[in-house]
């Protein structure tokens, strides 16, 4: 039986559209059809929630690691990407002990990131935490529109680009592909919650394989083709820059590997869907070990290769930045992936705001049938499909103003930066840390305490390196930008 499938007994809700219930149903322990908390099994593994992470990780921002290395070089380079691996990992770690309060086995379940939080630190900064993370997830959902509309683009310049033998520039305008890939997420939008999304999490992972493993392919072949490994030691030459650029692009630079490892915000919501036993927290833990070994390697792989092909000309998005012009079909191949994964991931995103925003409007709104009733569509050799007007028209206008954003800000690595940066020391450290020493009541000015503050301060300065490099890159972009008619 599938999570929100069965709404038969009125005390039970979808776990991932749940209202604060005052059942205790703790003491009715587990059964065949419910868990402990008395809503529907989950039945999450170590293998689904690994295709959650990846689906969420190994995302377009794995396009931009070669030039992220570019301007770092071939020693700060991988350095900064390992250290980002570690430090994800760990405070995913730290995060995973925060799902059940008290008691890893028994205490009561936080179903969603904010939950979390407000049980172990109190309503401030719980309503802090939201405010950043759902800002977050709206601003991932306009970097994924601004990728994937890039992605379709490239498929046709590089069909232009043969076809002429490369002498027609091909430029297009990118509102188009950024409307079709809206109309497609206005669809899928309509899956009520996250357990629903395994499916399409298994076809994005694979997906994200493919293009990386082709983007990592086609950095070989270069390298081979050339005979030489390109680059240096401290990143792209000044003059080639100025002084003053490389600053900023090397901060920018932090951003663009924080973005391609960040995935802590949705961290507790997918362990909301595995089962147990054994406990959640060593299921999550196993699950961000493989993830994050995984894609570390495609990522130091990617980054690496990237940069060994093109050196300081690495373009800012490995596969559309025309870096690469043959085999324009493997390219093909390798851009249609792209947009494949990124439907699913905006959706993997995109689900915690959602539930958000429906849970609050259900629950000032109980007796509205507009916001509770589900409309039953039958499907010929399907379960029926259930609809909620609500659900339909606030994720359908959200949708739209995401997409209409991305049209005014086409820029993919300043974005990308930017929100890597804002992303990253309150979602993936800062807050991990503070629930991990309220949980583990670990005392103020032990060796424990001092080293994750040390930990967080650390992230902190680079965050704001980041987001600095980042500004500067989209107050560049704007002096030569006009809205709603970018180009490429």
């Amino acid at each position: 039986m599938k999570m929100g499938e069965s709404t038969a007994n009125k005390n039970y809700l979808p776990h991932n559209q749940v209202f604060d219930l005052s059942l205790d149903v703790h003491t009715q322990g587990g059964s065949k059809c419910f868990d402990d908390d008395g809503r529907l099994k989950r039945t999450g593994t170590v293998w689904t929630a690994s295709a959650h992470i990846i689906t969420a990780v190994i995302g377009s921002g794995v396009l931009s690691l070669a030039w992220a290395t570019a301007q770092l070089g071939w020693i700060a380079g991988p350095t900064v990407m390992f250290l980002f691996s570690f430090v994800t990992y760990y405070t995913s770690t730290l995060l995973a002990a925060c799902y059940r309060t008290g008691d890893s086995v028994n205490g009561k379940r936080n179903y969603t990131y904010m939950d979390a939080v407000r049980s172990s630190l109190g309503g401030v900064q719980f309503m802090i935490c939201g405010l950043v993370q759902y800002l977050n997830l709206f601003g991932v959902s306009i970097g994924y529109t601004i990728a994937s509309s890039i992605s379709m683009m490239a498929i046709g310049r590089s069909n232009c680009f043969h076809k002429s033998g490369g002498k027609n520039p091909c430029l297009m305008n990118s509102n188009p592909y950024m409307i079709g890939f809206g109309v497609a997420q206005i669809i899928f939008s309509q899956i009520p919650d996250f357990d629903q999304l395994w499916w399409l999490s298994i076809v994005a992972a694979v997906m994200s394989f493919t293009y990386s493993t082709i983007g990592l392919g086609l950095g070989i072949a270069k390298v081979a083709e050339t005979g030489t490994i390109r680059g240096s030691l401290t990143g792209i030459s000044i003059g080639t820059v100025t002084e003053t650029q490389k600053i900023w692009r090397s901060f920018q630079a932090l951003g663009d590997i924080a973005f391609a490892y960040s995935y802590s915000i949705i961290l507790i919501e997918i362990q909301d869907t595995v089962k147990a036993p054994p406990s959640e927290e060593k299921t999550m833990k196993k699950a961000s070990l493989l993830s994050v070994a995984v894609t570390t390697l495609f990522y130091m792989l990617c980054g690496c290769f990237g940069y060994a092909a093109f050196g300081d000309s690495s373009p800012g998005n490995l596969l559309t930045g025309f870096g690469f012009y043959n085999p324009y079909w493997l390219l093909d191949i390798a851009n249609a992936a792209i947009v494949i994964h990124l439907v699913g991931a905006y959706q993997v995103y995109c689900q915690p705001l959602f539930a958000f925003i429906e849970k609050q409007a259900a629950a000032r709104f109980p007796d509205s049938d507009f916001i509770t009733k589900e409309i039953k569509i039958p499907i010929p050799g399907f379960r029926p499909f259930s609809l909620n007007l609500f659900r339909l028209v606030w994720r359908t206008i959200f949708v739209i103003v995401t997409t209409v954003i991305s049209m005014l800000l086409p820029f993919f690595n300043d974005v990308v930066g930017l929100l890597g940066a804002l992303g990253f020391w309150p979602l993936t450290v800062y807050y991990p840390v503070q629930m991990y020493i309220e949980q583990m009541k670990i005392e103020k000015w032990s060796l424990k305490w001092l080293c994750l503050q040390v930990l967080s301060f650390a992230c902190l300065v680079i965050t704001i390196a980041a987001a600095a490099g980042s500004i500067a890159g989209i107050v560049l972009d704007l002096k030569a930008y006009k809205p709603f008619s970018t180009t490429y």
